[in-house]
């Protein structure tokens, strides 16, 4: 039982390091594509973006807030 909590713990430790190190990594801490129904994958009606209301074709409509 305690080997599947810290194979568990190592593992989503692993996960927020790399989330970390991407972010870290990226010109001021941004994702490309914010919207993830860009993604053909995701969105294979081509419906608009729930959240900004960008069609896949365009880039996010979610204004840039100043830090």
């Amino acid at each position: 039982m305690m080997k599947v909590f810290l194979l568990a713990f190592v593992l989503i430790g692993i996960g927020f390091a790399g989330i970390a190190i991407k972010i870290w990594a990226k010109k001021d801490g941004k994702f490309a594509g914010t919207c993830a129904s860009n993604s053909p994958y995701l969105n294979k009606e081509g419906e608009p973006c729930g959240f900004c209301g960008a069609m896949p074709d365009q880039q996010c409509k979610k204004p840039e807030t100043a830090s």
